[in-house]
């Protein structure tokens, strides 16, 4: 039989062969019914075929859809279906014209800028992963898919584990490759979140190196005993990226970042703007996003709606008139007032720091530095003119009535917007204010949309950054003196 005439359910057309492995070959195929190009992995059973190790593949290959279909970002590649045929499963996933970074690396190192620019790509998939539970536990090389574009994007769940599900991997496994593994996995210890830091800083070690932390070995089982020890050969090529490598490659799993704070690292070692941000998405696309620096994966249509900054050049132009300047003045002046009648006394703002995940956030206002009216300075610039004031954001009467007011004060006035937050959500995130409006100057505009309930002190949303790919999150509200804040996001 030709291979142009495979059909799986009399929908998907075979065309060729475009990777495989051990558990099985992955076609890139044609979607009939939706006429798009698709990925399709065909799962293979043990050769033996005994009925209780082909029911377990089976199962595995469930659990790899069910865990997978629940991490939807523009940096995962995302599974829409498994299907089986011909006595196996087929999972169906989302297709990208790309090369595996293994391959983009075996001839020579990649450049430092590139290898930054990869990771910060990866770690934020992998910090959504981590936050709804699901450790990938064989990040590597060649489970990275890089496109033409620069658009990097993690695959193959497959030995993945969510925290909470039953294990299905056969006892004494070690689930992984010794090359990138963390030390506590080859010695037979539990996969962490942490296991994927290590392996995602050996993956980044091997792109700048050349080599990987352990260095080579043709015995596996050699390179399984050096892994064990956690001996790495300290990077000489990593430039600037290598404190954050040693922080990623330590012995011991406590010592190393978060994958927030991995991802937040990385950001700021960029050079230039970079894409990636670490955001679920409750859609699933039906095409790879084109474009990899929106905060969720779903490749949807966004309502319009960008709002305009005043950039650092336009705010020296119009200082420069002196009408604009007598004006600017004015009206700094009556938010001041407007903000001391108000309002308590507000934070001061601290330094910007790196990018952070919009989930995040840390410590309450009352536990912040002394006050200050700095917020009214430079951020009243770029405010919109239907941002809500703070008497408006304040006087909220319902869930969904605050929720949208704490976004229409955003990206610009980051300093009102901290104080909607509570305590128990800011610690739950490990933020601090100065991540906090770092991340958010990366944006121009936020728009929150189909503001609905969802039962008692719970908000579902559509949230679009800079009026391109949407995020729907649901929202726990509570009220604090007679506010509403935002205690929980999911």
């Amino acid at each position: 039989m030709l291979v142009e005439s495979r059909r799986i359910r009399d929908r998907y057309r075979l065309i060729e062969p475009i990777g495989g492995g051990a558990m099985g070959t992955v076609w890139r195929a044609q979607d009939e019914m939706l006429g798009r190009t698709v990925a399709i992995k065909e799962l293979l059973l043990p050769h033996d075929h005994d009925e209780d190790r082909t029911e377990e593949a089976k199962n595995r290959a469930m659990r790899e859809a069910r865990i997978a279909a629940r991490l939807q970002h523009s940096h995962a590649i995302t599974v829409f279906a498994v299907l089986e045929e011909e006595d196996r499963p087929w999972l169906v996933m989302e297709y990208l014209a790309s090369k595996s970074f293994a391959v983009l690396i075996q001839d020579e190192p990649v450049p430092v800028d590139d290898a930054i620019r990869i990771g910060a790509q990866i770690s934020s998939a992998l910090a959504g992963a981590h936050r709804v539970g699901i450790v990938h536990r064989d990040v590597k090389p060649a489970n990275i898919l890089v496109s033409d574009d620069g658009t990097a994007k993690i695959t193959d769940f497959g030995i993945s584990r969510a925290i909470g599900d039953v294990k299905l991997t056969a006892t004494g496994e070690i689930a992984g490759t010794p090359a990138y593994l963390a030390p506590e996995i080859a010695r037979g210890e539990d996969a962490s979140f942490a296991a994927d830091v290590f392996s995602l800083g050996a993956t980044l070690y091997a792109a700048v190196e050349g080599t990987t932390p352990y260095g080579t070995a043709d015995n596996p089982i050699a390179l399984l005993y050096k892994a064990s020890s956690g001996e790495i050969e300290p990077p000489v090529k990593a430039e600037r990226l290598t404190p954050l490598l040693l922080r990623m490659l330590a012995t011991e799993p406590d010592e190393r970042p978060s994958m927030d704070e991995v991802e937040q690292e990385l950001r700021a070692l960029l050079t230039d703007e970079e894409p990636g941000e670490a955001v679920l998405a409750a859609t699933i696309p039906d095409a790879p996003a084109a474009v990899p620096d929106m905060p969720a994966s779903a490749a949807i249509p966004p309502p319009a709606g960008e709002v305009a900054t005043v950039s650092p050049g336009a705010r020296k132009g119009m200082i420069a008139v002196g009408a604009g300047a007598a004006l600017l003045c004015v009206a700094v002046v009556v938010a001041i007032l407007l903000v001391v009648r108000q309002r308590p006394p507000q934070d001061t703002a601290a330094p910007p720091a790196s990018p952070a995940p919009s989930t995040s956030a840390s410590t309450t206002p009352s536990a912040s530095p002394s006050p200050t009216p700095a917020p009214t300075s430079a951020p009243s610039t770029s405010v919109p003119p239907t941002s809500p004031t703070v008497s408006t954001v304040a006087s909220a009467k319902t869930a969904a009535d605050a929720l949208s007011a704490y976004y229409q004060l955003l990206p610009s006035n980051t300093a009102e917007a901290w104080k909607l937050l509570t305590d128990k959500f800011k610690a739950s995130r490990h933020q601090t204010y100065a991540t906090y409006t770092g991340w958010w100057r990366q944006f121009k505009s936020v728009q929150a949309t189909s503001v609905t309930p969802a039962g008692p002190d719970r908000v579902t949303a559509h949230v679009v950054y800079d009026g391109k790919q949407p995020e729907t999150d649901t929202f726990t509200m509570v009220q604090v003196n007679g506010v509403w804040m935002i205690d929980g996001q999911s």
